[in-house]
């Protein structure tokens, strides 16, 4: 009779989870819906069913496609490039106070300069085509390179001497230890810097007007004074940005759980 009881209550505590985040949607539609009755005017602030008439008609056509692939492709290429970056040089930082030293304070003053600089300097550099891939590198590598240096300095001592005590090859040491020790670090450093990558990237495009982007359609949206344009396109900047997220967080996490089972990830 537990055991029933037990399997009556999952479904029902499935349908809470799910109705909670969809409840919480619902007021902020309506809170929506509320400020466009009150402000009545389509040009300042479009109703969400304007905005989602809107976005379907967008969603048919094969230039929405194209602009999204464009954005997507170079602000996800600068995230992950700019991932790998950051886990080899923290572990390069591990075993060299020097570069260390060396690298921490540039990455400071990356991570604490305006993005509208590096804007102006990249399209003075280079064309406005490489934007949103450099935008999104420069704004997530110190984010990486400092959390995950953090997980590798916290890794538990007592196993790195017992590995040392018996030889342990590096080569194994580090899918057995290192990984698991450091790969939670990595997956909250993606969480943060994913939602960097796109505001950095999309914010790039916007400024430099690079042809084809999401940016692009943003920057014609606010000259044609049109809110559901805008509402559109940011619609699918979030959705765009919670996808890759969850995405890469899932693999990772999943790696993490075969890690701790004893298997190859």
């Amino acid at each position: 009779m537990t055991s029933t009881s037990a399997a009556e209550r999952a479904p029902r505590n499935l349908l809470r989870r799910a109705a909670r985040p969809l409840l919480v949607l619902a007021f902020w539609v309506a809170v929506w819906q509320l400020a466009a009755v009150l402000v009545d005017q389509e040009i300042l602030l479009v109703s969400p069913a304007g905005a989602i008439s809107r976005l379907g008609e967008l969603v048919v056509t094969g230039g929405f496609w194209a602009t999204v692939w464009h954005s997507f492709s170079r602000i996800a290429a600068g995230f992950v490039v700019a991932a790998a970056v950051g886990v080899l040089a923290a572990s390069a930082a591990v075993g060299s106070r020097v570069f260390d030293a060396l690298v921490t304070p540039a990455l400071t003053a990356v991570r604490s300069t305006p993005v509208v600089s590096f804007i102006i300097l990249v399209l003075m550099w280079a064309s406005s085509g490489q934007l949103a891939f450099v935008i999104s590198f420069l704004m997530v590598l110190p984010i990486t390179y400092t959390t995950v240096l953090e997980g590798i300095r916290h890794r538990d001592r007592t196993l790195l001497e017992v590995a040392a005590v018996f030889r342990i090859p590096f080569w194994r040491r580090v899918p057995a230890i290192d990984v698991p020790a450091v790969l939670p670090y990595v997956i909250a450093s993606c969480r943060v810097g994913i939602g960097l990558a796109w505001k950095s990237g999309i914010t790039g495009e916007l400024i430099g007007l690079t042809d084809g982007s999401i940016g692009e359609r943003l920057y014609e949206a606010k000259l044609m004074l049109s809110s559901a344009d805008v509402f559109a396109w940011t619609a699918v900047i979030v959705a765009l940005s919670f996808g890759f997220e969850k995405a890469v967080v899932a693999a990772l996490e999943r790696a993490d759980q075969r890690l701790s089972l004893g298997r190859p990830a």
